[in-house]
């Protein structure tokens, strides 16, 4: 008796049925990864766009899936890069800087596009429309808190170390709120790990990373400097990278940043203890989610970076 001949009609269900379990085939998406979050903001995160939206992702999912499933979109460039979220556009206005698109996973600025930046489930995906004259590149921010302390970035964990530059107490609440973040400190010093300096600025600004806060934004992505005449002051800028508020004793910056393609060091400083204090005390949810920086103003309420409206 002679087989039955199959047609190709026929094989083609057997075969996405056996081959579901690997690779879906074309029904399925992957191996479930768990929860990313979303958030969309502009101006330096000071207005919500969408968000802050939970997101069940799979190995095949990128950062640019996941907008496209929670987000309105435009892209370009063959889908790999976005022009428009929720109706808001790329553009450069008259008399105004250039404005775009920039996403941030877990805090740090990729380096790939978001179509090519697979999910390993945890993160949080941040995206922001900002005027990019004054910085284009803003390398780490602190609006993720406590990731990447917590969490790592990149798909990896990174030790995470604590330096107390004479700063005393200000360390010791330092020290308290990443542990209670979860956060685990390392001892000794490993190659990759996320530093977190806590000090005056006085002693801060020798660390090479730390350094370039005090050569401003273009140099550090952080719209603040200190330093001044007379005695050391914070100085706020505004989004052009121009002087907007200037802090007198007491005050403190929280900050993230990065030398080359080294992983992030966080800033926890100011121009006195107090002042370092002050800063320590700002590590939290509260005071740095969907923020690029902080600054500590004596006896006021934390002031989110750059400045708004000048």
């Amino acid at each position: 008796m002679t087989a039955p001949r199959l047609t190709a009609a026929a094989i083609a269900p057997a075969l996405c049925a056996a081959a579901l379990a690997v690779a879906g085939c074309g029904l399925g998406s992957g191996r479930g990864l768990g929860e990313v979050s979303l958030t969309v903001t502009r101006d330096y995160g000071a207005e919500a766009v969408l968000g802050p939206v939970s997101d069940e992702v799979t190995e095949a999912d990128t950062v640019m899936r996941v907008l496209e499933r929670d987000a309105d979109i435009e892209t370009r460039y063959g889908g790999g890069f976005v022009q428009a979220i929720e109706g808001l556009e790329a553009e450069e206005e008259a008399g105004q800087g250039p404005s775009d698109w920039f996403f941030y996973v877990n805090g740090v600025e990729s380096t790939v596009g978001a179509a090519d930046y697979s999910l390993h489930g945890g993160e949080a995906i941040w995206w922001d429309y900002r005027d990019w004259s004054a910085a284009m590149r803003v390398p780490a921010v602190v609006g993720s808190w406590p990731l990447p302390l917590a969490g790592g970035y990149d798909g990896r964990l990174h030790p995470v170390t604590l330096a107390c530059m004479g700063a005393g107490e200000a360390c010791g609440i330092a020290r308290e709120r990443l542990r209670g973040a979860g956060v685990s400190l390392a001892g000794g010093a490993p190659a990759d790990a996320i530093r977190v300096l806590v000090g005056t600025w006085g002693r801060v600004r020798a660390d090479p990373a730390a350094a370039q806060v005090g050569r401003g934004p273009q140099a550090s992505g952080v719209f603040a400097t200190l330093g001044g005449d007379g005695g050391c002051r914070v100085q706020g800028l505004d989004e052009t990278g121009h002087p907007a508020r200037s802090l007198g004793p007491g005050s403190g910056l929280v900050a993230a940043t990065r030398r080359y393609e080294e992983p992030p060091t966080w800033v926890v400083t100011g121009c006195d203890g107090a002042g370092v204090r002050a800063a320590a005390g700002l590590l939290d949810a509260a005071d740095l989610r969907d923020r690029y920086a902080v600054a500590a103003a004596a006896g006021g309420p934390p002031i989110s970076l750059p400045v708004r409206g000048g």
